[in-house]
């Protein structure tokens, strides 16, 4: 195969990746923006002929306590793109109970896994290697079969049904992998670093946080965006350990969307442009990071 052949190639291969991955994305934000009939028309529309914000209209003018009846869904014309679930209220508040346990548990990710993958790298303790090795055990454990004795936890607790039992949940998923990857990272960084600043005067968290926290910035990124993504987008858990409004998380007010008495795929639509921005932002602000972290340590050296 000749230069040109293989770059050609690589290039119809790229773009047909690129069309397979963004194509979903790009029909979710267009639609958004369509009413019922034009979005469920033949053949699609994929740039709106009449762009319309009225779904994003009913997402922030929507409000909890407005009564939802029967007569007064059946009344609205879901094709005309008006038509408000009875849970549309409920999506901005699911959004801040998402962002503040995402947050809570990517600042307590990194507290506990941080020093932890210090320690696993840099000091030398009986069972450092079996230690290791059960935390790897911990991540091969399908979530599923988590759920019965996380649930007995969460209720002995008296959590049931608060933000505080998905921080508390999320954290035993995501811990994990915040050690293994800080570990790796840790253990490719030459021992005399420590030495020296140990030898400077300064005490373990000293030299975890003036030498080893600089040096790690590309896979700390790595974690705070994993943990990030997976609290934000987590679904099993919040079914189970939610049961009102006021505790439930984004991804579940979504799927309740689709089992109202009508289904407006336009409003689901707009509703899924929000819930992907802050997962967005976050990967754009960290953008440079995102590859370098995530191979950080593959390779020792």
């Amino acid at each position: 195969m000749s230069h040109l052949t293989r770059n050609v190639v690589i290039f119809v291969s790229a773009i047909v990746l690129m069309l397979y991955v963004l194509a979903p994305v790009t029909w979710l934000v267009s639609s958004s923006f369509q009413t019922e009939a034009e979005i469920v028309s033949v053949p699609p529309h994929w740039i709106p002929e009449n762009p319309t914000l009225m779904n994003f209209e009913a997402i922030f003018g929507a409000t909890a306590e407005e009564e939802v009846t029967y007569e007064t869904r059946s009344g609205q014309d879901p094709a005309s793109g008006g038509y408000i679930p009875s849970t549309a209220g409920n999506l901005l508040p699911a959004m801040g109970n998402s962002l503040i346990v995402a947050t809570l548990v990517v600042i307590l990710n990194l507290l506990v896994g941080v020093p932890a993958a210090y320690a696993l790298a840099k000091i030398r303790f009986l069972g450092r290697d079996a230690s290791v090795y059960f935390i790897l055990v911990t991540r091969v454990i399908p979530d599923i079969a988590l759920v019965v004795p996380f649930f007995l936890v969460i209720r002995k607790l008296g959590l049931l049904d608060s933000l505080g039992s998905l921080v508390l949940t999320y954290l035993a998923v995501t811990v994990p992998f915040t050690v293994f990857i800080l570990v790796q990272f840790f253990e490719g960084l030459p021992d005399e670093l420590d030495k020296a600043a140990r030898v400077d005067g300064c005490s373990r968290f000293q030299s975890l946080v003036r030498v080893f926290l600089p040096l790690s910035l590309p896979s700390l990124v790595a974690v705070i965006l994993f943990t990030f993504l997976t609290s934000w987008n987590e679904f099993l858990l919040a079914l189970m350990f939610t049961q009102t409004e006021a505790s439930q998380t984004l991804p579940i007010v979504l799927a309740a969307f689709t089992s109202d008495f009508t289904i407006s795929f336009s409003f689901i639509n707009a509703a899924g442009v929000l819930a992907i921005v802050p997962p967005v932002v976050v990967a754009v602000i960290f953008e440079r990071y995102i590859v370098s972290g995530l191979t950080a340590g593959a390779v020792k050296g």
